[in-house]
């Protein structure tokens, strides 16, 4: 054996001894006998020469490590390395270095432990060797992987040994923190980890980093996500990603949220806003940190670009999320030092950024697209009805008022934001709709003023402002609420409809002050202002005050501080609901009360949780139903599966049961029977049992007086779960596969629920798919129009017309119109039909009602404010909107937004025509390469129309936009290398 090389000389001779090569060849024997006799036993499998030759060399190696001389460590354990880290196998087999070494697994693990630590490279090295041997014995539980890794204390990347092993590692540093970090019980611990091995913290993270770089470099973002979400440090990615990774890592981060518990959700959404913010993409943080609500994240990604474009399109979002202004002024505990004071820039400037943060320009760029899309001229109910179009039915109009006031929503609706219908503001001399409906009609009708003229401020107020000085009560009413109206999603300057509102508030009657109430909340939805909230809350805790003007008060409160979880407003209205008398709380109003308490709390989650324990202290069934209306809003959009499962279960009991229940063990007692005590005999109610009785009651009498109750009194209906069933959708809608799983349940409860269940699940159903016609909800909700409890059919009927909201939908429309034939003899469904009609035609196609924007990345808290106040008010239909107070429909403005990109220059902030595609959304999320975004498109020229779940993409390079998402006003900048013939 030569000295200088003798790891060379072993394999030489090895390889060559014909003796050696017998003692080890034992499986080539039985090979070799392969075809002599079939009937000798059981074969062993034959193994190739390479095979053999591999097999011996490894053995020999592994010999090597056993003997004294500590030269021959190194040689054989680098031969070792080199062996495992250049065979290849396929991707259904283990590699053959492995396989040949998993026999020697346990010995090499002893050598390792015999050797002294002296030898701390070579023990490092064999460590190394057995992490990735170990690979073959994963199943044992004991996680070696991990083990022999940790204590090799190896610098080498462990992507060198592939990306196998380097997956393999991850599943195992995922496991072992769970186990020595997270709250696992201290059985599971003992049962999961005998050896117990424990690693600090640092050890495990330190490993997850290494691993993290791994998979950022091999297209593995999401694997890295994963693995920084086990290990509780999803922070440390925003230092790893580079210039390459960071889309697609935001992309499946902000993807992942709605399947998250608090609080890895607002800890995935803050790391992405920060790795966006660190690549200057601004909108998309911004986008985030309107998602957290947190006022200081705003500020300080709308004060950060210097660019002054930038500033303006973040402007454009804000406004569109209805952000309060304060927010981007004077953040709640921002830091005056570090924060820029928006009072430095030049008056124009800030001048010009408030015209973008207060919308002032919705009006003109909306009509300037309708006018491009041809839809600017004013449309006329019957353009609507298409009555020629209707079956032939009866032609008596059995009620003409409320056909009128039908006429009148259906064309507020309709003609919305144009104002130009010939219906209201260009009528004819002399020939005024409003006196053409009775009483409270009217007030309906002068609102709708404010719905045709919807965010022209100068105009409308002109229009207005006459009717509030009429002598009618009910004309000032809805004067003062086509005020609020006129103003919804705008801020204006001056402060027009709160000048305007303000002294009405505390007008004497009833109709006046809960208008003027109505039209503030409309007009400052969002808008956190004090000012508002010092005029209504006296009005919330005045004892004095009717049920409704308390409630509406609440309400208008609700929606002016919406999602901002504002301690002080949710103390009074819970001091009032405590402090009202029972026969107060049975209002019907009262429900309104609750929703109000309920939408401060929109999307606060947790937070919610102390308002919901106070709740529960009022004993009053009202209590049931504002403990889940604040429970779903505040979990409102995050598809929260525990949440969804609550409500499931409030929505499984049953009135009818329980009243039997209770009149089983009414019965009993009765019958004298004590079920505490089994083995006694029927103890009859005489002595202490029953005071005063003389004898006890004939078991036979006793049993019958009870059924004789149950019978002739129908159980109370459970009214919390209608808004349990409302709440599932509400809850549900901000998670595709979470809505798709909630449709299935609707189905169920339809069949097996209670009466006020069923009449709640088509309300649900237009929550989840608002101006979103998916073929099989409308067949759904056709079907449910059709039900013999008219209760059902009214909200199914309603339900198409949000469902259709502003699509123009042909095949709902035909369907609408099969409905006004066959119930042309039931006023009130008559009415819902048309109502729906004027919805499904809102804008004349142009303006939706979804709450969710900005790709249906944000959910838009005024827009489920108001749709869910409107779906509240029709859990009693016939006490709301069928009764007298039918201008509820209009709290549905708040929703309401133009559908439209419209794509303007960066210099002038003027509309300027570009090619677009337009198409279907394709989920592109974990997707390798780059993928287009949208299916099946057609090329446009801006303005276009963007309908939900569609997407659009520039045509050419000639531009860029100053933000990704193609949606509403984007501000474009020109591209200087372009060239048109390339």
């Amino acid at each position: 054996m030569d000295e200088k090389d003798p790891l060379a000389s072993e394999i030489a001779v090895f390889s060559k001894d014909p003796e050696k090569k017998e003692d080890k060849d034992k499986p080539k024997a039985n090979g070799d006998a392969k075809g002599k006799g079939k009937d000798d036993g059981p074969e062993e499998p034959d193994i190739s020469e390479e095979d053999l030759q591999l097999t011996a060399e490894l053995e020999m190696l592994v010999e090597r490590l056993k003997e004294s001389d500590t030269s021959l460590y190194l040689p054989a354990l680098e031969s070792l390395r080199t062996l495992i880290k250049t065979s290849t196998s396929s991707m259904t087999s283990v590699p053959k270095p492995l396989k040949f070494l998993r026999p020697h697994y346990h010995e090499l693990g002893e050598i390792r432990d015999k050797w002294s630590a002296d030898l701390k490279e070579q023990r490092s090295l064999l460590c190394s060797i057995l992490s990735v041997l170990a690979m073959t014995y994963s199943d044992t539980g004991k996680r070696d992987t991990l083990y022999y890794r940790l204590i090799s204390e190896s610098t080498e990347a462990p992507g060198s040994w592939g990306h196998e092993y380097v997956r393999h590692l991850a599943a195992e540093l995922g496991e072992e923190y769970n186990l020595q970090f997270a709250t696992v019980s201290e059985e599971e611990k003992d049962g999961q980890n005998g050896d117990a091995r424990s690693y600090s913290s640092d050890q495990l993270k330190s490993l997850a980093l290494d691993i993290v770089e791994f998979f950022l470099k091999h297209n593995a973002e999401a694997d890295a996500v994963d693995l920084l979400l086990e290990m509780e440090s999803i922070g440390a990615i925003v230092e790893k990603v580079d210039d390459k990774t960071w889309p697609r890592v935001c992309q499946y981060m902000t993807s992942c949220v709605p399947l998250l518990v608090p609080p890895d959700d607002k800890a995935f959404l803050q790391t992405a806003a920060e790795i966006y913010a660190k690549h200057d993409r601004y909108p998309e943080a911004l986008a985030l940190a309107v998602r957290l609500n947190d006022a200081n994240l705003v500020y300080k990604y709308f004060s950060t670009p210097t660019n002054l474009v930038m500033q303006k399109q973040l402007a454009f979002f804000l406004a569109r999320a209805q952000i309060p202004l304060e927010w981007v002024h004077t953040p709640d505990g921002a830091d005056p030092d570090e924060s820029p004071d928006p009072t430095d820039q030049p008056p124009e400037q800030s001048e010009e950024m408030l015209e973008c943060l207060g919308n002032y320009k919705l009006s003109t760029h909306f009509r300037a697209f309708g006018k491009a899309v041809g839809v600017e001229e004013p449309r006329s109910v019957e353009d609507i009805y298409k009555s020629h179009l209707e079956p032939t039915r009866s032609t008596q109009n059995a009620d003409s008022a409320r056909q009128n006031l039908a006429s009148t929503f259906v064309n507020a609706f309709v003609n919305a934001g144009f104002g130009n219908d010939k219906l209201m503001v260009d009528a004819p001399e002399g020939q005024s709709w409003i006196y053409k409906n009775k009483d409270h009609g009217m007030m309906s009708a002068t609102a709708s003023i404010g719905m045709s003229m919807l965010w022209e401020s100068e105009a409308g107020i002109d229009h207005i402002d006459k009717y509030s000085y009429s002598a009618e009560e009910h004309i000032k009413a809805g004067a003062f609420l086509a005020t609020g109206i006129l103003h919804s999603g705008i801020k204006t300057d001056p402060d027009v409809a709160f000048a305007l509102l303000e002294e009405h508030v505390d007008s004497q009657a009833t109709s006046l002050k809960v208008a003027a109430m109505n039209g503030l909340g409309i007009a400052y939805a969002g808008s956190y202002r004090r000012d508002i909230c010092d005029k209504l809350m006296p009005h919330v805790a005045d004892e004095t005050n009717t049920m409704e003007v308390a409630a509406m008060a609440a309400l208008a409160l609700g929606f002016v501080f919406v999602g901002s979880a504002d301690g002080e407003i949710a103390s009074a209205i819970l001091q009032t609901l405590m402090e009202r008398e029972e026969s107060q709380l049975t209002s019907e109003w009262a429900v309104f009360m609750g929703l109000g308490l309920a939408l401060i709390f929109l999307g606060a989650q947790d937070a919610a949780d102390a308002t919901i324990e106070t709740l529960r202290a009022i004993e009053h069934p009202l209590s049931k139903s504002a403990q889940i209306l604040v429970d779903i809003c505040s979990y409102a959009g995050t598809g929260n599966v525990l949440k969804v499962q609550e409500m499931l279960h409030l929505c499984g009991e049953h009135a009818g049961k329980q009243k039997s229940e209770q009149s089983e063990a009414e019965a009993a007692l009765v019958d004298g029977e004590t079920p505490a005590q089994d083995g006694e005999g029927d103890v009859s109610m005489t002595g202490d049992s029953a005071p005063g009785a003389e004898a006890p009651v004939p078991p036979a009498q006793a049993e019958r007086q009870p059924v004789e109750e149950v019978d002739d009194t129908p159980p109370e209906p459970l009214t919390h779960q209608a808004v349990a069933t409302i709440g599932i959708a509400l809850i549900a809608m901000g998670e595709d596969v979470g809505a798709e799983m909630a449709l299935r349940q609707f189905q169920h409860l339809m069949t097996y629920g209670d009466p006020i269940i069923r009449k709640s699940v088509p309300l649900a159903l237009g929550l989840i798919s608002a101006s979103n016609p998916q073929l099989s909800i409308l067949d759904t909700l056709s079907k449910y129009s059709h039900d013999s409890d008219l209760d059902v059919a009214i909200n199914a009927i309603l339900a198409m017309g949000l469902v259709g909201a502003g699509t123009n939908n042909a095949r709902l429309a035909q369907m609408l119109r099969g409905l006004a034939a066959y119930y042309h003899k039931e006023p009130d469904c008559f009415f819902m039909v048309r109502i729906a009609q004027g919805l499904v035609h809102m804008g004349k196609g142009t303006i939706g009602i979804n709450p969710f924007f900005n790709d249906g990345q944000v959910m838009s808290k005024t827009a489920v404010a108001g749709l869910l106040s409107v779906l509240v008010s029709f859990t009693d239909a016939r006490s709301f909107v069928l009764g007298k107070h039918h201008w509820m429909l209009y709290w549905i403005v708040t929703a309401m937004y133009p559908q439209f990109l419209i794509t303007l220059n960066e210099i002038t902030l003027e509309e300027k025509a570009v090619t677009v595609r337009v198409g279907q959304a394709v989920n592109t999320v974990g997707l390798a390469g780059t993928r287009s975004g949208i299916s099946g498109f057609q090329t446009h020229q801006t303005p276009v129309r963007i309908g939900t779940g569609e997407r659009a993409e520039l045509g050419t390079n000639e531009y860029f936009p100053y933000q990704s998402v193609l949606e509403g006003l984007v501000v474009l900048r020109k591209n200087e290398g372009y060239d048109a013939e390339d």
